[in-house]
């Protein structure tokens, strides 16, 4: 499985991309892909998740994940299931480690909160915030806003989930009527509509093998992860989780092969076996769509009509028992409530702020903002607030109400 061959007909050619929006000559050391990767890395916005919480854990240490470290390991999954699948890593790669650019400070709890401020708006969406950033708020070179990124991985950063327009109604402003579907009953947002207008995405077909391989990485690797820190974290404990059935099968195995392991290596074999089985699981249920579809190239994976990187039905639901787990016994647990609450009141008290005076905002985003009216002006503030890492936002707070 790990010995790497050519790559399927169905994978993504970094030689026949599809280009960018402001064409560049090739690089002689890089491939296209390798290129979008590279840039990403060096971003701005990539450093910043490094002082982004995941998980909002009020616990003094270092060893909790953040928004950077999360972002990692799902780039190393990415990579594993794409070189299993026989498809271009490197542009796995690329998604995997931009797919959580656009989201705010304090994680959940943020966005909840920006989501609420820019409701009368149009609404924020992390996802279309990520593509806002990677194409627009990143001023680095010369000529253009933006990474300028080849249009695979813009593709794979908006459409990762799945299509997000309808293919019999692909008005985009007509959400997907599936209840499956990323964007059911919700709009689409305002900017992935405008960007695909500039540059058209095909937002009624599904991404590349390579997307669709970030995306069930995204899962895998906040599964496990997430089970790591909550036990680490003493949110739950080995006993709780055992409720699960999956769980409780691969904890069995661990003290039977391993009787009177101390809990912390306990932890660490869970949480490594419970990520490789997800992977595994994977890698044989997605060659087997693959096999049933036989994609004779790139674009036949995006108009196959269906996901082809997924899990196996048992491990799906096992997937969903641990979701639940953990959307009860550690994003709803009392402490983690009451932090995000502070947080919660930290975006709500910064929006209105900035809004209704742009000039308590840094020079620059005060000239934006102070320029534009209504929504024009909602989207600069929010642009803002979502950049700022969470001792950013705190500070702020402390700046502007003195507290």
């Amino acid at each position: 499985m790990a010995i790497r061959g050519p790559l399927a007909a169905y994978a993504s050619d970094a030689a026949r991309s599809r280009g960018r929006l402001y064409p560049e000559p090739p690089s002689p050391t890089r491939s296209e892909f390798q290129r979008d990767r590279d840039r990403i890395i060096h971003s701005t916005a990539f450093r910043r998740l490094a002082h982004k919480t995941q998980v909002f854990v009020p616990l003094d240490g270092d060893h909790f994940r953040t928004r950077l470290t999360h972002t990692i390991e799902v780039g190393q999954i990415a990579r594993a299931l794409a070189r299993a699948l026989r498809v271009d890593e490197d542009l796995a790669e690329a998604v995997a480690l931009a797919h959580d650019l656009g989201h705010t400070p304090f994680g959940h709890a943020g966005e909840g909160a920006l989501e609420a401020c820019m409701a009368p708006y149009g609404g924020f969406d992390h996802n279309a915030q990520a593509l806002r950033v990677v194409t627009l708020l990143e001023r680095r070179y010369a000529r253009y806003d933006g990474l300028d990124l080849t249009w695979e991985t813009l593709e794979g950063i908006a459409k990762h989930n799945g299509p997000l327009v309808s293919r019999e109604a692909p008005d985009q402003r007509h959400p997907l009527p599936h209840p499956e579907a990323p964007m059911h009953g919700r709009p689409l947002p305002r900017y992935i509509a405008e960007f695909d207008a500039a540059f058209p995405l095909g937002l009624d077909t599904f991404a590349s093998v390579e997307a669709q391989a970030a995306a069930q990485a995204d899962d895998i690797a906040y599964i496990g992860h997430d089970i790591d820190d909550g036990l680490r974290a003493e949110l739950f404990s080995l006993d709780d989780i055992a409720r699960t059935p999956f769980v409780a099968g691969v904890l069995a195995h661990i003290r039977e092969k391993h009787p009177g392991l101390e809990r912390g290596r306990v932890i660490h074999e869970l949480v490594r076996r419970v990520i490789t089985a997800f992977v595994e699981d994977a890698i044989g249920e997605s060659q087997h769509r693959i096999a049933r579809l036989a994609p004779a190239s790139a674009d036949d994976v995006r108009g196959a009509g269906e996901t082809l990187v997924g899990l196996s039905p048992p491990m799906a639901e096992a997937q969903r028992e641990i979701k639940a787990f953990l959307f009860a016994n550690m994003y709803r647990h009392e402490r983690i409530l009451g932090v995000w609450e502070r947080a919660r009141d930290a975006i709500s008290r910064l929006f209105p702020a900035f809004f209704e005076k742009p000039e308590l905002m840094p020079a620059e985003w005060a000239a934006q903002a102070a320029a534009l009216q209504g929504a024009e002006r909602a989207v600069a503030v929010a642009d803002y607030i979502a950049g700022m890492t969470d001792r950013y936002a705190l500070g702020e707070v402390k700046r502007v109400f003195g507290g």
